[in-house]
């Protein structure tokens, strides 16, 4: 994963900032988050933060939202759009839940020797577990 990259899924923002940069309220982003559309980090103290792409989807979400797509269809835009980027990454996998460390290592190992691969397609829920 290129330096980017990681500096792009770094959790660092309190939920105020992102109020003040997203301007949505704390609930709306609190639904959101209820809804699995972001999922921040946690501190240790159990405060939410977020990374720069958990803001580029909450703006993506009000953007859809402010277009007349009800909360329905954004769920659905963001599922084919992550269906998408499985079937990209994932071609020859079946449609399983949970992968095991070792079939995640081997796909995410073939995305980033793709040149090919959409950048970006990587979510940090896939790469928690292996920073602890």
């Amino acid at each position: 994963m290129s330096s980017k990259e990681i500096r792009k899924s770094m959790p660092l923002f309190p939920i105020s900032i992102v109020m003040k940069l997203t301007d949505l309220s704390a609930r709306q982003i609190r639904y959101y988050e209820e809804h699995g559309l972001v999922a921040p980090a946690r501190s240790q103290g159990g405060k939410r933060l977020f990374s720069y792409q958990d803001l580029d989807i909450l703006l993506e979400v009000k953007d859809l939202l402010d277009q007349g797509v009800n909360l329905a269809g954004v769920k659905a835009v963001f599922k084919q759009r992550t269906d998408q980027m499985k079937a990209h990454v994932m071609p020859h996998a079946e449609t399983k839940k949970d992968l095991s460390d070792r079939d995640l290592r081997k796909y995410l190992r073939q995305e980033m020797m793709d040149p090919s691969r959409p950048r970006g397609t990587l979510r940090q829920g896939d790469l928690s577990r292996f920073f602890h």
